[in-house]
């Protein structure tokens, strides 16, 4: 079987990049429970991009789309248009989902 990514690429203006990762260090644990998940990371870009990505790693494709169609995800995105009851809206301005089949991967030596 061959493990997919799903990229979720985030626009977000420099004033909104603290409440962005704040809101995802609060939703913690809501994707690790889920049934064929491998792997989270949110990451911080560094410089010429105002781009987060979200990387996700899901044992399949059925995995990855039995969690989107769950009440986690369900959830966890609706707390964030709502900017988790604060009344801010969502953090990012801009969102594309890239999918990709591992096709090839490595890990430390030893």
């Amino acid at each position: 079987m061959v493990s997919v990514v799903k990229i979720n690429v985030l626009t977000v203006p420099a004033d909104m990049r603290a409440e962005l990762e704040q809101r995802f260090s609060k939703r913690a644990g809501m994707v690790e429970s889920a049934d064929g998940f491998e792997w989270f990371e949110l990451l911080r870009p560094v410089e010429g991009t105002e781009r987060y990505l979200v990387y996700t790693r899901w044992r399949s494709e059925e995995d990855f789309q039995n969690w989107q169609q769950g009440q986690a995800f369900q959830r966890g995105h609706a707390q964030a248009a709502q900017g988790h009851g604060h009344g801010q809206g969502p953090a990012a301005t801009g969102s594309e989902v890239w999918s990709f089949e591992v096709a090839e991967s490595a890990g430390p030596k030893g």
